[in-house]
């Protein structure tokens, strides 16, 4: 298999992430996602990375169907067994989903000619992103994990999310979100987590 994609996208990590904690064999072909040369149209029409090669001339595309099939490569879902468990799974990867798309609105305004930039849009995506933090302390029960006993998919979502957001839109949201803080700081220190990390990024205080 090979994993087409850029090592600052979040979207890309997640996959990354992934592979490492299941330990799948997997090369990662870096792309600049936004050069007009970079072939991933030929292998996603919709031009996007991830792109996951998983045969002759066979490709998946979008995060969300990537990690899917990676989850169940091995018989051995990041997923809850139980129904409770498996909705609230779900919940929480929509909402790490959720900030990493904002938070990839937000960036995206930033690079517009400055004249151009619509701060009432900035400031809707970071209202968003404040949103969510509140919402996940709100939900977040003091466990180890966010759903159950072990770490899912959920842990993955969110934690990739919190991530990206120090590295592109960094603040101040741990003081806010001790508790939150203290479930991330456990997921940020794994592995998995630790040898993904974009170059150059530096972990907050």
């Amino acid at each position: 298999m090979k994993l087409y994609g850029s090592p600052f996208s979040p979207y890309v990590r997640k996959a990354r992430v992934l592979l490492r904690e299941k330990n799948i064999a997997c090369e990662f072909v870096v792309v600049d996602a936004w050069a007009a040369d970079n072939g991933i149209a030929a292998r996603n029409p919709l031009g996007k990375v991830p792109v996951l090669q998983i045969g002759p001339d066979n490709y998946l595309f979008e995060s969300a169907l990537i990690v899917h099939y990676l989850d169940s490569l091995d018989g051995k879902p990041l997923q809850p067994k139980d129904a409770a468990g498996y909705w609230q799974s779900q919940w929480w990867q929509a909402l790490g989903n959720g900030m990493i798309d904002a938070t990839v609105a937000r960036v995206l305004e930033t690079r517009r000619p400055e004249d151009k930039q619509m701060p009432e849009k900035m400031q809707r995506e970071e209202a968003r992103i404040a949103r969510a933090f509140s919402s996940a302390d709100h939900a977040y029960r003091d466990g180890t994990f966010l759903v159950g006993s072990m770490f899912s998919l959920a842990d993955l979502v969110l934690g990739v999310a919190c991530q990206y957001i120090d590295l592109r839109y960094p603040h101040d949201w741990r003081a806010k979100h001790p508790r939150l803080k203290r479930w991330f700081d456990r997921i940020a220190g794994r592995k998995s987590f630790e040898e993904t990390l974009p170059a150059g990024f530096v972990k907050p205080a």
